[in-house]
């Protein structure tokens, strides 16, 4: 029998890349409204305190567990001892908050945060440097597992690892100790093939982002012009149940696959436009419905 869990990402509320699309609501509002939602886990956002001591009561409160976080990684030009000492704080307080994994984002020569690089301008990487990058997000990767925090890499829009090309050479240039964070919504705005990917790459799949898009928004790009910052202004992203994206088909695929874990609502949108406790309500709904019709068995984080 498969068990999911299903989370949600705080950047609906407040978007840690461009403070604008970011509701004034608290840490703790917060996690009350993913929880009344449905969801037990969150994963970490700027307005977290770095340290279970004062997290975890706050957690307990809402019934809520730490269900993964972003790490913004500078190994593609980086020194390995260096990011060691980087992520360190971070993994110690995700081992003492039982999190399933630490989400490692490659910010090194990306344009993610930046309004003023157009989505073409994105970073590419030769044969030569992507196995460099592979032999050293490899050993990076071994560290972590072997300090009790394995890594999930997030694929994503405007950085080094972006189409699937791309990622099906990262992942060919990679030991097994790079788990892939699955993120639907990036790779279908990339071009990609959602399913394809999963058939290819189910066995390094560790983490699920269960993030939709809005087809028209994608399709009415100028990525000769607009930013990702933009495309994400202009609403390109949401969440399951309001987007183009078939998550009853993707998330069967990996179940056929044996896939169990976290399934984690990331869409970051305006709160004004997209209020965010209401884009958690519709995002649970339609996730549960999927789960289950996957023949999954949803519990507690």
């Amino acid at each position: 029998m498969l068990k999911a869990r299903l989370g949600i990402a705080p950047i609906a509320w407040w978007n840690d890349d461009l403070e604008e699309l970011s509701d004034d609501v608290s840490l703790e509002e917060c996690l009350r409204q993913a929880s009344e939602a449905g969801f037990t886990g969150m994963e970490t956002g700027r307005r977290f305190p770095m340290n279970m001591s004062e997290l975890g009561p706050i957690l307990k409160k809402y019934g809520m567990s730490v269900c993964g976080g972003w790490f913004s990684g500078l190994l593609l030009d980086g020194d390995i001892e260096e990011e060691k000492d980087r992520i360190r704080e971070q993994m110690d307080f995700f081992i003492a908050a039982n999190a399933p994994c630490i989400v490692y984002g490659e910010t090194a020569c990306s344009i993610q945060g930046d309004r003023t690089k157009p989505l073409a301008a994105k970073p590419k990487l030769s044969q030569e440097e992507m196995k460099a990058y592979g032999r050293k997000m490899t050993a990076f990767a071994e560290w972590c597992a072997d300090e009790g925090m394995p890594l999930a890499y997030h694929h994503h829009m405007a950085a080094a690892i972006e189409t699937e090309p791309e990622l099906d050479l990262f992942l060919s240039r990679t030991g097994e100790a790079v788990k892939l964070l699955y993120d639907a919504g990036h790779m279908a705005m990339a071009g990609g093939d959602v399913i394809r990917v999963i058939n290819h790459h189910h066995r390094r799949i560790s983490h699920v982002h269960t993030k939709d898009v809005r087809m028209s928004v994608v399709n009415g790009l100028d990525r000769s012009k607009d930013s990702f910052l933009d495309a994400v202004v202009k609403g390109v992203f949401t969440v399951p149940g309001d987007g183009d994206l078939d998550f009853g088909r993707i998330v069967h695929r990996l179940a056929s696959f044996g896939y169990q874990g976290w399934f984690v609502v990331e869409a970051e949108q305006d709160p004004k436009i997209s209020p965010p406790f209401q884009m958690a309500q519709i995002g649970y709904k339609e996730l549960l419905r999927v789960v289950d019709a996957a023949e999954y068995t949803v519990i507690s984080g």
